[in-house]
């Protein structure tokens, strides 16, 4: 396929009309002779561009050196990595975002590989979003979505069967494939009361008082680690009885890059979702 007419699909069908997102090229200084003008001014959409055509695509969550030499290591010309982040992730060693190795830019250049970006166009609420993938992942019954955050719809509101804080909270381990977190601040008994799925970075005051507002005491989200950045957050939940659980900002995230396969598929474009590993130090 051309790759203009695979990058003006994407942006016609995920960019949506007031969706903003981060200035991510001043975090990436040194780098902007790899980036594309479009990214470097909105901070979505064709990041990399590398190509003229694309025979195969690569989907992720996050530009890690363990996914980009993965991707190379492939030996593949005319391709394309398609990423929900245009960085990395590690709040234990770099707090938080830290942009991809140069190194492996310069590969991607020399072999032909772009990248496109989606980061808050995928968390908007749609069949491929990162809520409504995670919210099927653990069986969620999706009854609305809800937090607005810069112009999109991150999260959803639902219900599910589990009787417990104790239950919910092992299915969604065995659902996110590794321990997950469980901040215990609100009742044991959930029969019957809604929950509130927010991937990622949902541990958010923003969020949270959404939830107060509708009377919803239960969040399923990705990133719960008590610091600096969320301690206020956490008391906001103890004083109001909100359970929160947390699978790690990858792990809560990987089912919308996972299902994008059968996006580029009908497209007739083989894809391959290339595995990260979660960071535990997230809950």
């Amino acid at each position: 396929m051309k790759s203009d007419e695979l990058y003006n699909r994407l942006k016609r069908d995920f960019i949506r009309e007031g969706i903003t997102d981060y200035d991510w090229a001043a975090r990436m200084p040194g780098l902007h002779k790899y980036l594309h003008d479009d990214f470097i001014k909105t901070g979505m959409g064709l990041m990399c561009d590398f190509t003229d055509k694309i025979e195969k695509v690569y989907t992720t969550v996050f530009l890690s050196d363990r996914v980009l030499s993965g991707v190379l290591s492939d030996n593949i010309t005319n391709a394309m990595i398609f990423s929900h982040h245009p960085v990395n992730w590690d709040i234990e060693h770099h707090n938080g975002t830290y942009p991809p190795s140069e190194k492996y830019l310069q590969e991607l250049w020399d072999r032909n590989i772009s990248i496109y970006v989606l980061h808050h166009p995928l968390d908007n609420y749609g069949e491929y979003s990162t809520c409504k993938t995670l919210a099927d992942s653990i069986g969620l019954r999706i009854e609305r979505p809800a937090f607005l955050y810069c112009g999109a719809l991150c999260g959803v509101i639902g219900t599910m069967d589990c009787r417990s804080i104790s239950e919910l909270h092992e299915h969604f381990s065995r659902a996110m494939g590794h321990k997950t977190s469980l901040h215990r601040y609100g009742d044991e008994n959930i029969g019957g009361k809604k929950i509130a799925v927010c991937p990622g970075g949902g541990n958010d005051s923003l969020v949270i008082n959404e939830m107060l507002e509708n009377g919803i005491k239960i969040l399923v989200t990705g990133v719960t680690i008590v610091n600096d950045h969320s301690r206020e957050t956490h008391e906001l939940e103890k004083a109001n009885g909100i359970n929160l659980l947390g699978g790690t900002h990858y792990s809560t995230e990987k089912f919308a890059p996972m299902k994008m396969c059968r996006y580029f598929e009908s497209l007739g474009l083989p894809a391959e979702f290339v595995e990260d590993e979660p960071k535990l130090y997230d809950l």
